[in-house]
């Protein structure tokens, strides 16, 4: 039922349109951008409950305060202390091993504001855990979500991560001054 809701608000109502065409396994990491404002999350959070699809996330542990942290880890959230050096990928790579079955969004830029320097611990995550990583992009300009290409890593990461950054440069964030792919 709340699915349907869904489903009717993001299609229907808000006018969004997708095309995914990647299989989703048991076991994956999706890497969605441009993320340039907090709508991406509710974009996503309704794409994924009209598509019956579960995930965790990662945010920031500003977002974790009472009554948001509750929610957002019922929600599937994970948080991230970004001034402290954790074991995070080692950690996650590893629950990803040890889980039947593990997805989790990723937004490799880390922030809303502009970054040329995405982060790469979803890379590092794939790659220790040997699953895919599902490229997600939000057009706001169209409209539209897409996933039409994925990435299994092998340990190339600067030719992949290009190649990463190259499949989002087309698509449009709802402040696409605050996004790009850096320098190629």
């Amino acid at each position: 039922m709340f699915g349907r809701f869904c489903a009717w608000l993001l299609y229907k109502r808000m006018g969004w349109t997708k095309e995914v065409s990647e299989p989703h396994p048991d076991k994956y990491i999706i890497c969605l951008a441009p993320h340039t404002s907090n709508w991406d999350f509710l974009i996503g959070q309704l794409y994924i409950h009209a598509e019956g699809i579960k995930s965790n996330f990662l945010m920031k542990k500003e977002w974790f305060v009472w009554p948001l942290g509750k929610i957002f880890k019922a929600m599937g959230g994970i948080p991230v202390w970004r001034s402290k050096h954790t074991s995070m990928t080692d950690n996650l790579a590893q629950t990803a091993i040890d889980a039947k079955w593990f997805h989790l969004c990723i937004t490799p830029e880390g922030t809303r504001s502009l970054n040329a320097e995405w982060k790469k611990g979803f890379y590092f995550i794939a790659q220790k855990a040997q699953i895919p990583i599902l490229l997600y992009g939000l057009d706001y300009e169209r409209h539209h979500i897409q996933c039409t290409k994925t990435i299994v890593p092998t340990g190339d990461i600067e030719n992949e991560m290009k190649e990463i950054k190259q499949y989002f440069k087309d698509f449009k964030g709802k402040h696409p001054e605050k996004f790009t792919i850096g320098e190629e």
